[in-house]
């Protein structure tokens, strides 16, 4: 490395947030910009360790070159830092912001220190590129004439879509909402992912020749078989988009939303009118009870906040995590530890105090005289008493407690891809037992010749960046099945081998 004892002589310093109190008035992005200086010295602190767990599947699925560009970051050398993160990564500019960074929970430096600021270092990297006009359109050079349709314009429809474009196969990707996008779009708030950065990717797809087609729901307004008939292969990237529910007395009551409701519908008529048209769930003036933890409970606390919620509570049924490591949870793994997201930052900043409430389940919805949740009955749980044949805790007794709403919404995950996507298909696609559609890692390849899976609707809810690493690989095994092999990198590696298609 550039430098070699730059992790013994420079601290961790990450890339500071805008002031909660100022981005809570606005829907801007909420990060700053760093200094050069601050990047070289964050660089030089990614050790010559030997074997860079952070490249592996544990670290960064999709294998980025991290200690390379690190070092480049170090020397100056931007534009080659660039082409090395771009040799692993189709969209670092959506990771660099909205990835937990699991390659930082398995730098090597992390064992005993602080590890390297790996994702604001990547993030900058391709911020840099656009900035610079280093990054431009790159057509194929010639066609294969073979066709590919595309189903969802998520994380890893886009990644499978871009890698079967630069190899020369026409790809149409069909979205059933009006902009393309997906998760990317309209599951993930404008302060955390700006919508521009995600239609300036959109558009750079578009001038090296993939086709989009919004307002397109496959199994509604377009038949699959004409899909299937019409396409030397079809992959299926729909996500997994059926949300948990939380089936307790009440949930009929108005003011109950699933979390996705409520954030899609704030993004759309954040870009559609700013927010005028009023055609959103709106936290204004209500009481905000969130249930359930994780990036999603997250935008949800945020997006309440900047609305002008009264009050947020997060209710979590899992108990606190500790502050480190806990002895079952090992080093690369990723550190299962108490975190401030941002959200919580701003309520905190706000009101003086975290939102989150741990080990709590939800008991009852109630009711005001006119049909509308007014109050949650929530009782603590206690973990280390599972109840026998049942679930792997006990209800605290005495503990209940009533919590005012105005407005509930429930952020406790997604369950698989929705049903209608696989009836409109036909019973010949299997499915697994947590109802994705069933296929391979490697392979992608479904019960049904020509229909490939990837994405959460193949491998359940998951990451962003292990998106990327399924739509790279369904790719892989496309373009090998329509040519009889593949150049194409696989998931995790650089360079691409000859895939022979089963």
């Amino acid at each position: 490395m550039g430098k070699p004892t730059g992790f013994k002589e420079f601290q961790r310093e990450t890339i500071p947030y805008r002031l909660p109190l100022v981005r809570i008035d606005d829907y801007q992005e909420i990060y700053t910009t760093p200094s050069d200086e601050h990047l070289a010295t964050q660089g030089a602190r990614c050790m010559d360790c030997g074997v860079p767990f952070c490249q592996s599947t544990t670290g960064c699925p999709i294998d980025n070159l991290i200690p390379e560009w690190n070092d480049l970051v170090y020397r100056g050398r931007w534009e080659e830092a660039l082409e090395r993160l771009q040799k692993t990564n189709n969209f670092p500019e959506f990771t660099g912001r909205v990835c937990p960074a699991p390659c930082e929970g398995a730098c090597v430096l992390g064992i005993t220190n602080p590890p390297v600021t790996i994702k604001n270092i990547e993030s900058t990297i391709v911020n840099r590129g656009f900035d610079n006009g280093w990054i431009k359109p790159e057509p194929p050079e010639s066609r294969t004439g073979k066709k590919v349709a595309v189903v969802g314009s998520g994380p890893a429809g886009l990644a499978a879509a871009d890698q079967l474009n630069s190899v020369g196969h026409e790809v149409t990707v069909y979205e059933r909402a009006d902009r393309i996008g997906g998760l990317l779009m309209y599951g993930i708030p404008n302060m955390k992912l700006e919508k521009n950065d995600v239609l300036r990717r959109v558009g750079l797809m578009e001038e090296e020749g993939v086709k989009f087609v919004t307002n397109a729901n496959v199994g509604v307004d377009v038949c699959p078989k004409e899909l299937m008939d019409n396409n030397d292969a079809v992959l299926l990237a729909t996500g997994a988009t059926n949300p948990r529910n939380l089936p307790i007395p009440g949930r009929e009551l108005n003011g109950i939303h699933f979390a996705m409701e409520f954030l899609t519908a704030n993004t759309k008529s954040l870009m559609d009118s700013n927010l005028e048209d009023g055609n959103f769930i709106s936290a204004e003036g209500k009481k905000v009870v969130v249930i359930g933890g994780g990036d999603t409970g997250t935008d949800c606390i945020a997006t309440s906040l900047r609305h002008g919620a009264t009050s947020i509570v997060n209710l979590e049924i899992v108990p606190r995590p500790p502050e480190g490591r806990a002895d079952n949870n090992p080093w690369p793994q990723w550190p299962r530890i108490y975190r401030v997201d941002y959200g919580h930052e701003e309520v905190a900043a706000k009101w003086g105090e975290d939102p989150r409430d741990y080990s709590v389940e939800s008991v009852e919805f109630i009711a005001d005289d006119n049909g509308n949740v007014k109050a949650i009955k929530v009782a603590q749980v206690d973990w280390s008493k599972p109840v026998e044949n049942g679930p792997p805790f006990s209800r605290v007794e005495g503990s209940e407690k009533i919590i005012e709403a105005d407005l509930v919404l429930l952020a406790m995950g997604f369950l698989g891809p929705e049903q209608y996507i696989l009836d409109a298909f036909g019973e010949s696609v299997e499915t697994d037992g947590r109802s994705n559609y069933k296929a391979d890692h490697g392979e992608f390849k479904t019960s049904v010749d020509g229909l490939f899976a990837a994405g959460d609707c193949r491998r359940g809810q998951s990451l962003v960046v292990w998106a990327i690493n399924e739509g790279r690989g369904a790719a892989r095994a496309i373009d090998g099945y329509l040519v009889g092999k593949s150049t194409l990198p696989a998931p995790g590696t650089t360079m691409g081998s000859p895939l022979q298609p089963s």
